[in-house]
Order: structure tokens, then sequence, then C-alpha cells
């Protein structure tokens, strides 16, 4: 994993940064101590703010970016962004396009509409959203070779 991040940083820019193996098992009901993932981040490149995120496991390799966790301050003025007219319909737009070139959006949404926003809204499943992260899915079958992983 951290070979192939930090070739695809020499592509990109920026800093890979792996994560810990372990697990804090300090709070949780679940004590095992090993995380069934390995996993790392491309920090400070030019086309993604918050980094690109690889994980490797039994289920296959995932990559994707966007933004995972918002402070509550953050997701309000997400949602103000995705609701007014400047902004909103060119997000919807690449996101849309996006998810035609077969990335998934992957988090959290709200059962209905937040508070403050109607219903009907047109961009009502962005506004759902608490947070906007697309990625792909690279199954494991038979194995990943260097080039479809780097794809």
């Amino acid at each position: 994993m951290e070979a192939l991040l930090t070739e695809l940083s020499g592509k990109f820019g920026g800093e890979v940064r792996m994560f810990r193996q372990n697990r804090d098992i300090r709070f949780s009901p679940d004590k095992s101590p090993y995380k069934t993932n390995t996993y790392g981040v491309i920090y400070g490149t030019d086309i993604a703010a918050q980094g690109l995120y690889a994980s490797i496991s039994a289920n296959g390799l995932v990559a994707g970016s966007g933004y995972h966790m918002m402070a509550r301050d953050q997701l309000d003025r997400f949602r103000e962004a995705i609701a007014d007219g400047r902004h909103g319909p060119e997000l919807a737009k690449v996101v849309t396009k996006a998810q035609e070139a077969g990335l998934e959006a992957w988090g959290e949404s709200l059962a209905t509409a937040p508070r403050g926003y109607p219903k009907d809204h047109e961009r009502i499943e962005l506004l759902r959203r608490k947070n906007l992260t697309l990625g792909a899915t690279l199954k494991l079958g038979r194995g990943i070779g260097r080039t479809e992983a780097l794809e």
C-alpha cells in the first residue's frame, strides 16, 4: 500500500501518510487488536484538498476522495452552498458526472430533509448528505495487479 501511494504521489504530488494497523480498543466493545484493512492518504495534492484515500482488504482495493467528516459549522456552510443558485447546480453536475463515470457516493445521509430546507428541494439528495466522498472499489478476485491498482 505504501509503495502504491508513493508511486501515485509522484504523479499527483503530495505527501503519503499511512495509518496504524492497530486499533484503539479502549472504548470499543470489539476488542480485536488489529484493523482488517491497510490504508493511507496522499495529502497536499492540487486535485484533492482533503487528500486521496486508498485502502486494501480482503474485499478489494478502495480509492476515493472527498470530505469525510465535517464539523457542524462546515456542514451548515456546505448545505448553504448546495441550496444557493450559484454553487449548488454546479456541484450537482460534478457529482452526477462522477457517478456516471462509475464512482460511488459514500457516507451517511439523513432520512429526510435537514432542518430549514424544503423536502422537495431540487438538490435534496445532496442536502441530505452529512459528507461528500466519492470513490470506487476494485474487487480482489484472483488478485490485483500493479497496473489495475494504479488505474
